[in-house]
């Protein structure tokens, strides 16, 4: 769990929309809001095969110059997995097969006399212009570009236009989040705007002051799952809430109620008692939920995760829930099975990769997340005499990697349930 304030692309957040076109306050439609009452120590296991159809490890390669610690980003382009590693400072390239193909590091930035300071990655993100993919890097001082190959393309200063951004299928609706609407001489900030990218029509939701991450402290996810081509959740800091965004409103979509050991105080957000003291209060209150982590909706299941900063092995943070069935599982306690070769699809009560950061992404309909080379060859041992035959690529792995290799990446696709 983070501190959003000091998410990598914060340099992003301030980004300010120009707009003469037509803007307004959206309205966020509450008339099909499902309460669910969810006590997520209850929630029971499952068969890794009874909620997945594919299970995948792709080792990543290890070698002098592709050594690192772990997975803080990662990005799917093509048949390429880029990975940002927050320890190194740097954007990894991997083939979806693991091997090893470059890196963009401090030796890579270009700095300039006139820079304030030294060029180092504070993250990136992919950009497409004249149909082609190029990897953007944040640095303190511009924007760099870079082939997928790892080669030096330009530099802008142009921080707005990289600034994060989802975009829907057959729609000219973009949506950014925490973004400034400027309407004649004054401008107002929002959690989250979409904007027709031809009409430069704009709404935006849950007005903000414009010192909202300086005035207080803020834990929690990125605020946009993008869970289809459609449609995508948004949550809000310390609240309990998931609301569905589409490119043309906002609605809320579930409203979620917990046991009282895991529930804030309902005036968590409104009293000054609790201002710049968010973590003295959660130190004492291990158990709270702090809010709804990044939530996808998958056919009936909802994969909600529930925030919070401490690890804590026995507390049950990643769920299923069916909304048809009311059915509850709990992601540390599904089963490894045959399609798994008897491995655990996530760290869950070794590590705490999974549970800090959740899945990485969601391409294609496909979950991807990531657990250590430790915890890889740990639960080997344990799963001794279930199987004698793994993938070639896990088989190469045991053969030639060891307990200090790099991460593992694992790919899973859900049922369609």
């Amino acid at each position: 769990m983070k501190r959003f304030k000091h998410c990598l692309c914060f340099l992003a957040l301030t980004c300010l929309s120009s707009l003469t076109a037509f803007s307004q306050e959206g309205v966020i439609d509450s008339s099909h809001v499902v309460t669910l009452r969810i006590d997520p120590q209850s929630a029971r296991g499952a068969a890794v095969s009874q909620i997945f159809d594919e299970v995948k490890f792709v080792p990543l390669e290890t070698t002098r110059e592709s050594l690192f610690g772990n997975i803080s980003e990662l990005k799917i382009a093509g048949n390429k997995f880029l990975i940002y590693d927050y320890d190194t400072k740097a954007v990894l390239v991997f083939t979806n097969e693991g091997k090893y193909l470059t890196k963009i590091d401090a030796a890579k930035l270009q700095t300039e006399k006139a820079d304030k300071e030294k060029a180092v990655t504070h993250g990136f993100t992919l950009v497409k212009e004249a149909n082609t993919e190029y990897i953007a890097v944040y640095t303190p001082n511009n924007v760099q570009y870079f082939t997928l190959e790892g080669n030096f393309v330009k530099k802008t200063k142009n921080f707005n236009y990289y600034s994060p951004k989802l975009s829907f299928a057959n729609s000219d609706v973009v949506i950014r989040p925490y973004t400034y609407i400027k309407k004649g001489k004054d401008s107002t900030r929002y959690s989250v705007v979409t904007i027709d990218k031809k009409t430069k029509d704009t709404v935006g939701y849950f007005k903000r002051d414009p010192k909202f991450f300086e005035k207080d402290d803020w834990y929690g996810d990125d605020p946009i799952t993008k869970y289809n081509d459609s449609e995508a959740f948004y949550t809000n800091y310390y609240d309990y809430r998931l609301y569905k965004l589409t490119a043309k409103k906002m609605e809320l979509a579930y409203k979620f109620i917990f046991p009282a050991i895991n529930t804030l105080p309902k005036d968590f957000i409104t009293n000054p008692i609790y201002v710049k003291k968010r973590f003295e209060y959660f130190e004492k209150n291990k158990k709270t939920i702090h809010g709804i982590g990044s939530s996808y909706l998958i056919g009936d299941q909802l994969y909600l995760k529930l925030s919070n900063i401490f690890w804590d092995k026995d507390q049950k943070k990643s769920l299923i829930y069916n909304t048809k069935t009311t059915e509850l599982l709990s992601f540390q306690d599904l089963e490894p099975d045959s399609l798994s070769s008897f491995l655990p699809v996530t760290d869950s009560g070794f590590g705490y990769d999974f549970e800090n950061r959740g899945f990485l992404a969601y391409e294609d309909k496909k979950f991807y997340t990531s657990y250590s080379a430790l915890a890889m060859f740990t639960f080997k041992e344990r799963s001794a005499g279930k199987t004698n035959k793994y993938p070639p690529l896990l088989e190469n792995y045991f053969k030639t990697g060891d307990r200090k290799s790099n991460p593992v990446i694992i790919i899973l696709k859900p049922k369609q349930i």
